[in-house]
């Protein structure tokens, strides 16, 4: 009779396909790091079969770890949510809820929106995941989710709340010193921030007047939030909101010569609309990031 791995073994396993090796899953699972490996062991005489191999390039997960891949990282999901809901059923007024949002939302437009959030429903715990990967949420990887793109999912509840603009931005210190360029082609000669594997999604619609490839970028990061700390100490040029801009006390450069816009959306999966608690961050968001998209820019 086939033996159905336990669900603990399954976590574990999930936790070094996400981590990429047994230190960091046993932090992720707190667990120490030889329990993790002992679950693994018996995993795989469980399944008959290695999940893992060892050689100087590390850790390289075997064509069985990589097809169960998928189907944990469903089964994380669905427990998490689960988690989340069994949670706001025990409390009515409380629980938790889970948002996803792109880097720089997460990190500089979010906080206070949250912390309003807090402090009028303090029963209400709030989980965020930061990333610029859109999580599913008809999986359940998030129960909110505040997007930069219209969703293409089914059974999403979505409203868009408004746009916003963005732009080059250098600090003055920096334009001091280097110039402030006239003109896309005089950005040549300045220090430029961008990205370094991940270009920006298609359809932006960025357009500077010549091809945009990372050999242009003096500084090279695929972290938003890296890039943005960067353009505040005073590396180079590079792009951000408006709003952003203003706050930090960057200075705007070729406001008539570059600039595009991106959509807000909040959304949700439509089986959630009828949780008090959903409800509640679903409309916070909305009218906390109408009046961001508000300002001027």
């Amino acid at each position: 009779m086939t033996t159905t791995p336990d669900w603990d073994l399954l976590q574990s396993l999930h936790a070094v396909l996400e981590a990429g090796s047994f230190s960091a899953a046993a932090r992720l699972r707190r667990l120490t790091q030889p329990t993790l490996g002992r679950h693994i062991d018996q995993l795989e005489r469980q399944l008959g079969a290695p999940l893992f191999l060892r050689s100087p390039r590390g850790l390289q997960a075997t064509d069985l770890a990589l097809t169960l891949k998928p189907h944990l990282a469903d089964m994380a999901a669905a427990a998490g949510a689960a988690g989340r809901d069994a949670a706001g059923a025990a409390d009515h007024a409380g629980g938790v809820v889970r948002v996803a949002a792109s880097e720089i939302m997460g990190a500089e437009v979010l906080p206070p929106i949250l912390a309003r959030f807090r402090e009028a429903h303090p029963r209400i715990d709030v989980e965020i995941a930061v990333s610029n990967r859109v999580e599913d949420l008809s999986r359940r990887d998030a129960d909110i989710a505040v997007r930069m793109a219209r969703p293409t999912q089914n059974a999403i509840v979505a409203k868009k709340v408004g746009d916003i603009g963005f732009g080059f931005y250098a600090t003055p210190r920096y334009l001091e010193r280097h110039g402030v360029p006239d003109d896309l082609d005089a950005l040549g000669a300045h220090t430029l921030i961008g990205y370094d594997r991940s270009p920006p999604p298609k359809g932006i619609g960025v357009d500077i007047g010549r091809p945009i490839t990372r050999d242009i970028f003096a500084l090279r990061t695929d972290n938003d939030v890296a890039q943005l700390a960067l353009l505040k100490a005073g590396f180079g040029i590079g792009v951000c909101q408006h709003q952003i801009g203003r706050r930090a006390g960057l200075v705007h450069v070729l406001p008539g010569a570059f600039q595009f816009r991106l959509e807000i959306w909040i959304c949700m999966h439509e089986a959630l609309r009828g949780a008090p608690r959903m409800r509640a961050m679903f409309d916070h968001l909305a009218a906390e990031l109408a009046g961001y998209a508000a300002e001027a820019g």
